[in-house]
C-alpha cells in the first residue's frame, strides 16, 4: 500500500472529532483544572461520581478493562460520561480502533497466501484485530499473545459473537518467546497500543523477536502516541498512567533497528495517534 492508497483507504471511516471551539474550552478551562486541581481532590470526585474508568485504571493502569470502557464510548456514570463520551484520549482511542482495523483488513485482504496468519502481541482481548478479520474478505488465523490472560476469556466471547472462535488463538506468554509457540510464519504482525508502555530498548527488543519469525516483506502494524490528548499530568497523577510519547519519526527509528522498513504513518483526526505500516526488510532481525 501506498501512501496516498492508504489515505484513500480509511477516508470513509467515521471518526469523531473535535471542533474549534471545543478544543479551545478544553485547552483553556478542562485541561488545566485536571492537570492542576490537587490529586485527592480529583480522586475523591471519581470515587463519588463511582467512575468505572478511573476504577479499572487504579486496578491496573492502562490495562484492558479501562480500555474497553474507552472503546464502547457509552458510559452510565456521569464522571465517565465526561472522561469517556467526551475526552480527548477516548476519543482517540476508538478512532485508533477504527483506523487500526481498516488497515489490518485490507493487509489481510492483501497478503499472499490464505489463510492469513496474522500475530497479535500485548493484544488483551483482540477487538481491534476481530474487528479487522470481520471486515476482511480473506479468511484469517489469530494468534492473540499477552503476559496477562485476564482478558482472553472476553476475547473468546468476542470472537464468538463475530463467528471467528475457530480463527482465534489465545496464547499467554511474553512476547518476546513467539519463536516457541508458532508453527506457521505470520504474514501480518499486530503491535497496537503497547509501544507507549516500553523503553526503547523493550520496544526493539520485542520487535526483533517479532522480525524473527516473519517472511521478508510482511506487515508489521504499531502506533505512536503525542502528547496531544492535553492531559499527560492528569493521567499520571490520577490514574497512574506512565506513558511514553514519541513521534512517529522516533518508533520509525526503533523499528528500523530491528529489521523493518518502508514505514507508512496516518494519524487519526485528534492528532493523539499515528497508526504505522512497516515492512520486514530482507536479512537477519537486529
Amino acid at each position: 500500500m501506498s501512501g496516498s492508497s492508504l489515505t484513500d483507504l480509511v477516508a470513509d471511516v467515521q471518526f469523531e472529532r473535535q471542533g474549534p471551539i471545543r478544543r479551545a474550552i478544553k485547552a483553556a478551562v478542562f485541561n488545566p483544572l485536571a492537570n492542576h486541581l490537587p490529586t485527592g481532590i480529583l480522586k475523591r470526585l471519581l470515587r463519588f461520581g463511582k467512575s468505572e474508568l478511573a476504577s479499572s485504571n487504579w486496578a491496573d493502569p492502562g490495562g484492558w478493562e479501562s480500555m474497553v470502557i474507552s472503546y464502547h464510548g457509552r458510559p452510565r456514570q456521569i464522571a465517565d460520561k465526561l472522561l469517556v463520551g467526551g475526552g480527548t484520549m477516548s476519543m482517540a482511542l476508538r478512532n485508533r480502533r477504527r483506523l487500526s482495523s481498516r488497515i489490518l483488513a485490507r493487509l489481510i485482504d492483501s497478503a499472499a497466501g490464505e489463510p492469513v496468519q496474522v500475530l497479535c502481541l500485548g493484544a488483551g482481548p483482540g477487538q481491534i484485530i476481530i474487528d479487522a478479520m470481520k471486515q476482511a474478505r480473506r479468511k484469517a488465523f489469530a494468534t492473540l499473545v499477552d503476559l496477562n490472560s485476564g482478558a482472553f476469556e472476553f476475547g473468546r466471547e468476542l470472537a464468538r459473537q463475530a463467528g471467528l472462535s475457530d480463527n482465534v488463538r489465545f496464547v499467554r506468554s511474553d512476547v518476546r518467546h513467539v519463536e516457541s509457540f508458532l508453527d506457521r510464519s505470520p504474514e501480518v504482525v499486530k503491535m497496537l497500543g503497547i509501544c507507549e508502555y516500553l523503553d526503547d530498548q523493550h520496544i526493539v527488543d520485542v520487535a526483533s523477536a517479532a522480525a524473527k519469525v516473519m517472511p521478508a516483506g510482511s506487515a508489521i502494524v504499531f502506533n505512536s502516541l503525542s502528547a496531544a490528548h492535553g492531559n499527560d499530568r492528569f493521567f499520571r497523577r490520577v490514574f497512574g498512567l506512565h506513558m511514553i510519547h514519541r513521534s512517529p519519526e522516533q518508533l520509525q527509528e526503533l523499528m528500523s533497528r530491528a529489521g523493518f522498513h518502508q514505514f507508512q504513518s496516518i494519524p487519526e483526526p485528534l492528532g493523539v495517534y499515528h497508526v504505522i505500516v512497516g515492512r520486514r526488510a530482507p536479512g537477519s532481525a537486529a
